[in-house]
């Protein structure tokens, strides 16, 4: 197996989607299909089940994956060592961000790059599901978080943004024409909310019970931002988001209503205690420096 189909299939295994995979890659879905098809014959087993509504890894999906990745990753970082030898760098700093807002932090990630041009910094987007998990396994270097994070091996680190609620409903919904609305009226709908792996940080971004003691009940969790976005506009669920991606969910079939009983959502930098490096703290540093963002 060629070392881009590996990385094919470990991308489809993380995405379960081949347009996302495709779209990640640079490559078409045709390419993806293609590549899974091939490793497919020469182990002589299905990796992936398909369906019109999903695509799940087989057992013999899941152990390739578990067998794989570590090697993969083992020779991904020697290449992203050499490249940086080659180029004059000496580091990179993987971020995470759990916000849809990289663009309006450049003033951070461009004072960072000035103050630091020996050091490359990469900017992704998180997934959803257990985002600890994704900081813990070394996927990332440091992540940008909704508070509170209370992770004996984490460091909580300067915030970056307060920003306020709102609750995204789609434009039929009988809420849709409201000016505003509190979380204890939202209470008869449906929410969706990723599996995050520990109830305390779900509760700090949707409450389990509101102040009037009313249960906020949750719907079929939303593993990525287009199935959410799917939900919603369905009716399915509503969701309350930072108010943030009115500007960067501009569309038609979805309304975002302010929340005025539920106080501003804070994101802060997060890294493990046990890693933390010469550019996290840099980075840090130009976050404090220029004070958090008030949205």
């Amino acid at each position: 197996m060629e070392l881009r189909d590996i990385e094919i299939f470990l991308t489809l295994a993380e995405e379960l989607h081949f347009g996302r995979t495709a779209e990640r890659l640079h490559v078409t879905p045709a390419r993806i299909t293609q590549a899974i098809k091939k490793q497919e014959r020469q182990i002589g087993a299905l990796l992936f089940e398909r369906t019109n509504r999903s695509v799940r890894l087989t057992t013999v999906g899941e152990q390739l994956r578990s067998d794989l990745l570590p090697h993969y990753e083992g020779l991904a970082y020697g290449m992203r060592r050499a490249k940086l030898a080659a180029s004059g760098q000496t580091a990179v700093l993987r971020l995470g961000l759990m916000p849809f807002n990289i663009s309006e932090f450049r003033v951070f990630w461009d004072e960072f790059r000035d103050r630091h041009p020996h050091w490359q910094l990469k900017l992704r987007r998180m997934h959803y599901t257990d985002p600890f998990e994704q900081l813990r396994s070394g996927e990332f270097d440091a992540v940008v978080l909704w508070l509170p994070v209370r992770e004996p091996d984490f460091v909580v680190g300067p915030t970056l943004f307060h920003d306020p609620r709102v609750l995204a409903v789609a434009d039929d919904h009988p809420l849709a024409d409201r000016e505003s609305v509190t979380l204890e009226e939202t209470t008869e709908y449906l929410h969706a909310m990723a599996p995050l792996g520990s109830r305390y940080w779900e509760d700090g971004y949707l409450p389990f019970i509101t102040p009037g003691g009313n249960p906020v009940n949750r719907g079929r969790p939303a593993l990525h931002a287009d199935d959410l976005i799917d939900m919603i506009s369905t009716g399915e669920v509503v969701h309350i988001f930072p108010g943030h991606v009115r500007r960067h969910w501009g569309m038609s079939n979805i309304r975002f209503i302010p929340v005025t009983d539920m106080p501003p959502i804070s994101y802060a930098l997060i890294w493990r205690s046990e890693l933390e490096s010469e550019p996290i703290r840099a980075v840090a540093e130009v976050i404090r420096e220029l004070g958090a963002r008030q949205l």
